[in-house]
């Protein structure tokens, strides 16, 4: 997750990555989440098994179950992160905790009163899952406010932990409450009401929490439409969050293979019953346990992208061992491997979205990366589910493999957290905001920003090079236009000019400035020619005026 720089930077930091425990409020709030998920991962598998019995076995509606976990967050992530940067993220937690003890509470009721069937099921799970997809943007992204910048990559370790610890557990947990009753529906009905129960745990923490923000506007919150706007807009000039949706996605479409397929597996291939099927997905979770645990000495030895070509390629040999080798013990030994395999590659692609996004944007980050990560699971789940359901589950979890290996060579094009890491801190402005003739209203636009620089012949090379990484940085916190001229009749005369739709986004803009940006602006100042800075003028747009 990190790269070999980074952990030069930081030598005394300890390499057992259990640094942010020490801090009462993140321990407090991993206590309660691993909880929650050991409450969750039983119903996962309860409700999974319960699909294989009301279906009589179908692959198709197995595997969408799946698909109605993770289509939710495919829909709203970025409507997530949207809310998650804009409302109070404390009160937002809690509303969405309460949405999922609610909604698992009328599942649970449903299953004892006998009246749940394929469809039901699958409605109460999405519902479910939309909750979870409004959530989780907000429960990553307060991750900063708990633990130092150098701690987080052991904090999403420790949170990918938590989640494999509860998946280790949870579901051979719950394939056991489902096989200790005559009847499954009986068992699935005990472990949802159980997992009702854990989102009290959860809801007790954030109601004590006294929350510090990192970052807080002094300026009007975006509305909605215009948060998930600048979100996107800053993704398209981000290459470096760019590389990392990218890589997820293709990483989940085709591992989801193993996710929605293990039941059909274990009931089809392996002959395994409920507890069977608790004891393969226990196995997997016991290994990303590990993999979670061992992460920060594998991350001291080997950098971001050489972890990730690992994982892929030993994922490879995985799907091919579970689609042609159907014997117990071995799929086990597999599947402890994926799960190493999987919490390495997840951890990896979320700490790198958590380290190149400042905090003005950072939930809406995190809102796309899992708009990515499930919708690679939710497509994929659905494609694998087709194939097996009209062939075979061995030739789809073949297919599966030949396609990651196929988008193997495409995926290492996109490289993560390479180099020093910028300082995405909030950059602190030394003098105020030019005072202006006409005040514009913060509705005024739009706004054209001209800035006039002289440049010696001999950095002319250097100036391009550095405006034109100015280009993202004024693109991605709010212009909509951007260029720079070059003055023919004076060729040491140069022109930066950008274009914000309002007046109140050109203030937004000088709030989101980070001090890596600031460093290549103040670096660009320093090759004007002339004592005065750039001559910077404020332009805004002209209307009619009829009388």
């Amino acid at each position: 997750m990190e790269t070999q720089e980074i952990i030069a930077e930081s030598p005394k930091r300890p390499l057992h990555g259990f640094g942010p425990l020490q801090i009462p409020l993140f321990r407090d709030r991993w206590i309660a989440s691993t909880v929650s998920n050991l409450g969750t991962w039983m119903q996962d598998t309860a409700g999974t098994w319960l699909m294989t019995v009301l279906s009589a076995g179908s692959p198709l509606l197995i595997a969408l179950m799946q698909t109605a976990a993770s289509l939710p967050v495919l829909l709203l992530g970025l409507l997530a992160g949207a809310t998650a940067d804009i409302f109070e993220r404390r009160r937002l937690l809690i509303f969405w905790q309460s949405w999922m003890l609610v909604t698992v509470g009328l599942v649970t009721v449903l299953t004892f009163a006998g009246v749940v069937g394929p469809y039901q099921l699958l409605a109460l799970t999405f519902l479910m899952n939309i909750g979870a997809a409004m959530n989780n943007p907000a429960w990553q992204a307060i991750v900063p406010e708990l633990v130092p910048r150098e701690q987080i990559p052991d904090a999403v370790s420790l949170n990918s932990a938590s989640n494999n610890l509860a998946r280790a557990l949870g579901p051979a947990l719950g394939g056991l409450m489902v096989a200790a009753f005559v009847k499954a529906s009986t068992g699935a009905g005990w472990v949802f009401a159980l997992n009702s129960a854990s989102f009290a745990a959860v809801i007790w923490v954030l109601w004590r929490w006294k929350r510090k923000p990192l970052f807080k506007s002094a300026l009007p919150a975006e509305r909605m439409a215009g948060s998930i706007r600048s979100g996107l807009r800053y993704l398209r000039f981000a290459p470096e969050l760019q590389a990392s949706l990218i890589r997820a996605f293709l990483f989940t479409f085709f591992v989801s293979a193993v996710w929605a397929l293990l039941a059909a597996i274990a009931a089809r291939e392996l002959k395994q019953g409920a507890m069977g099927y608790g004891l393969l997905n226990g196995a997997m979770g016991a290994g990303a346990v590990v993999g979670a645990l061992l992460l920060p000495r594998i991350r001291a030895r080997f950098d971001a992208d050489s972890i990730l070509r690992v994982t892929s390629v030993v994922y490879i040999a995985i799907l091919l061992v579970l689609a042609w080798v159907p014997i117990p013990v071995v799929a086990i030994a597999v599947l402890l491997i994926a799960g190493f395999c999987w919490t390495s590659t997840m951890s990896t692609l979320n700490t790198s979205v958590q380290l190149v996004s400042p905090a003005w944007v950072q939930a809406r980050a995190l809102g796309a990366y899992l708009t990515v990560f499930q919708g690679g699971l939710a497509l994929g789940s659905a494609v694998w589910g087709y194939v097996a359901e009209h062939s075979s589950v061995p030739v789809a979890m073949t297919a599966s493999a030949i396609g990651l290996a196929v988008t193997l060579p495409f995926a290492l094009r996109f490289h993560i957290l390479q180099g020093k890491l910028p300082d995405l801190g909030p950059y602190v402005w030394r003098r105020p905001a030019r005072e202006l003739v006409i005040q514009p209203e913060l509705e005024d636009g739009p706004v054209r920003i001209v800035i006039e620089y002289f440049v010696a012949p001999e950095d002319y090379a250097e100036f391009t090079r550095l405006i034109h990484k100015m280009e993202n940085v004024r693109l991605r916190t709010g212009a909509i236009r951007w260029g720079v001229f070059r003055d023919a009749a004076n060729p040491e005369r140069m022109e930066e000019t950008f274009v914000m739709e309002s007046w109140l986004d050109h203030l937004r803009a000088r709030e989101r400035m980070t001090a890596a940006d600031a460093m290549v602006r103040d670096r660009l100042w320093e090759l004007h020619k002339g004592e005065a800075p750039p001559h910077v003028e404020h332009q805004l747009y002209v209307k009619e005026v009829t009388s």
